[in-house]
Formats: structure tokens, C-alpha cells, sequence
């Protein structure tokens, strides 16, 4: 996590707690998260449906995971090939890009990230 960068080249801002590869609120993108946990979404009861119908159940809590579930609002660290998907579905959350790892640019352009930016 050291020296992680955000989509600007700038340190990487928390994006909540629990959340990310490794739990720690961050979204950055250890070499074991094959997946790119590198979105920092706020997300939407439509992205949450939209989830679940794809088989990522983001919605019910998992105490043995100490999981609570999510929320309309909550933000969490998204697969960014996810974020993607969800934006061609038209369901897209909002990004707060300070907290989005600049690995998510692997997959998605800075200039559609900026589009769905959080305030």
C-alpha cells in the first residue's frame, strides 16, 4: 500500500473501512487481487441490484465475514472490469477519484471516471 497513487498520480485517499482486497479501506491493488478492487464507488440501490443479478451479492450481511451488507451510499472498493460493466448496463455508482486506485485506468478511461464523479 506504501506510495499507492490515485487516478491523478496523487497518494491514494481512504475510501472507507472494510472495504477493498485486504480490508483495510483502501482500494489498491495488491499482486494477489486479480480482480482490480480498484474503484472506490459510492453505490446506488441500482448498482446493488444490478450486482446481485450478476451473482455478487453486496446487499446481505455476512457476520462470519464481518460483512454488514451494503447500503444505498456506502462506498466500497469495485472491481473495476465490474464498474465498467455496470456503466454499459447504464447503473454505474459514482467515484470519489482521490480514493480510486490508478490501476482502475488499466481498464477504464480517466475521462468516463471523471463523468461519474462523487462530490
Amino acid at each position: 500500500m506504501a506510495n499507492a497513487k490515485n487516478v491523478y498520480g496523487r497518494p491514494l485517499q481512504l475510501c472507507c473501512g472494510n472495504t477493498g482486497f485486504t480490508r483495510e479501506g483502501f482500494c489498491y491493488v495488491p499482486d494477489a487481487d486479480v480482480g482490480n478492487h480498484s474503484v472506490c464507488a459510492v453505490v446506488t440501490d441500482e448498482f446493488l441490484q444490478f450486482s446481485l443479478r450478476q451473482g455478487n451479492d453486496l446487499i446481505t450481511p455476512w457476520p462470519s465475514m464481518t460483512f454488514p451488507g451494503l447500503l444505498a451510499g456506502d462506498r466500497w472498493c469495485l472491481c473495476a472490469s465490474r464498474w465498467l460493466q455496470a456503466y454499459e448496463a447504464g447503473v454505474a455508482p459514482k467515484v470519489r477519484l482521490e480514493a480510486t486506485h490508478e490501476k482502475a485506468l488499466d481498464i477504464i478511461p480517466l475521462s468516463l471516471l471523471e463523468e461519474y464523479a462523487a462530490d
